[in-house]
């Protein structure tokens, strides 16, 4: 009774300084690691102004991951609020101008909302964070063109400064709802220090206009390399340890009860004599139980086309059947030894014999029949 998706988002893979994530390099960062360090926030935008609609894979590159955090998020999002607060709490008791300075200003950062809520709807991240951080940059030319510490400095309690930093301020809480579905945490903190409800879309037409503002919080701190070179030592060393308890402790038991010991290496043999055996890959296209028969299946095995262009079949009893049931092995490769001289049983003839592993257990069960690596054909010699 469910309706089928509309459908499926997805993206490619995150690597690490261009390496594949990996817990043996130690570029496998759990998240717990990384929150001894780090804020998640940083993460979060970082991958954000990564991020599109395709299934391109995304790169953490670290040394990156620093300058872009410290230079978009505390350079130009958190110092539009704090070059501005001190101003309104110093001259004015925290209390914005009760006009806007800059209206066709903040109309067109208004109206940049619309296209910053397409680009999330469309999961075309990066485009939205590099709309917002264009914003970003406006807000802070504006206050840097104005100067209002200049001002200040005349008259901490001009009119003109109140203005300025109100703007700003406005400016700022713009660019936070543009950035809330991102840095959820941060606006929280700026929701505190703005002295607002919890920040909505719809808000995006309202003005704070002759309201009380909050002491300067710190928003967000600078990214230290310090910390980063913390998580990655701390990650490198949790692979160490998960590889070292990853190393099967010596059993004395199982050494002693080893293959080698139930039926020790035979004496060695001329090269000469192995290359008499001519081992081959060859297909499974027929098996089935032998009637009479506990232990043997009776095969027909594929060799692949002769020189004439005929096939090239034989029939192999093997004592496999405690292991096998026949329609698991139709259409399997395996290894025969193809020059084996045919041998009359009771069965039949047997034109060979099929390669398997194990000591058969109580049961028989512990077989396992060898099988060539993808690739190989019916037909190609072992070597």
């Amino acid at each position: 009774g469910y309706r089928k998706p509309t459908a499926v988002f997805v993206h490619g893979f995150l690597t690490v300084d261009g390496k594949k994530m990996s817990k043996s390099r130690g570029t496998f960062i759990n998240a717990a690691t990384w929150l001894q360090y780090l804020n998640p926030e940083y993460l979060r935008y970082y991958l954000a102004a990564k991020l599109g609609s395709g299934v391109e894979d995304l790169d953490l590159n670290l040394d990156d991951f620093i300058a872009r955090v410290n230079a978009d998020l505390v350079g130009k999002v958190v110092n539009i609020a704090s070059r501005c607060a001190g101003f309104i709490q110093k001259g004015f008791d925290g209390m914005l101008s009760a006009e806007c300075s800059e209206p066709q200003m903040m109309t067109s950062f208004q109206e940049v909302g619309s296209e910053i809520a397409t680009y999330y709807e469309q999961r075309e991240y990066s485009k939205a964070m590099r709309a917002v951080m264009t914003l970003a940059d406006r807000a802070n030319q504006y206050i840097a063109e104005k100067q209002p510490w200049a001002l200040a400095k005349i008259d901490k309690h001009a009119p003109e400064v109140q203005t300025i930093c109100s703007t700003g301020i406005n400016l700022f809480r713009l660019v936070m709802i543009y950035l809330k579905p991102v840095l959820p945490k941060m606006t929280e903190q700026a929701e505190l220090f703005l002295n607002v409800q919890p920040l909505r879309w719809s808000d995006l037409d309202a003005k704070l206009l002759n309201h009380k503002i909050n002491a300067f919080i710190p928003l967000m701190s600078r990214v230290e390399q310090a910390k980063v070179d913390a998580m990655v030592e701390k990650t490198a060393a949790e692979a160490a340890l998960t590889a070292a308890e990853n190393v099967p402790p010596l059993n004395l038991v199982s050494v002693l009860a080893s293959p080698l010991t139930d039926e020790p290496l035979m004496s060695e043999i001329q090269y000469a004599d192995f290359a008499k055996v001519d081992l081959r890959v060859a297909r499974i296209v027929h098996a089935e139980h032998v009637e009479g028969a506990d232990k043997l299946l009776r095969l027909k095995l594929d060799l692949g086309l002769n020189a004439d262009g005929h096939p090239v079949l034989r029939t192999v009893f093997s004592g496999i059947k405690s292991a096998y049931q026949p329609e698991q092995l139709i259409g399997r490769l395996t290894v025969m030894v193809a020059n084996l001289q045919a041998r009359k049983m009771k069965f039949g003839m047997s034109e060979g014999m099929v390669l398997a592993a194990g000591p058969g257990g109580v049961e028989g069960k512990d077989i396992w029949l060898l099988t060539p690596d993808s690739g190989a054909q019916p037909g190609m010699r072992i070597i």
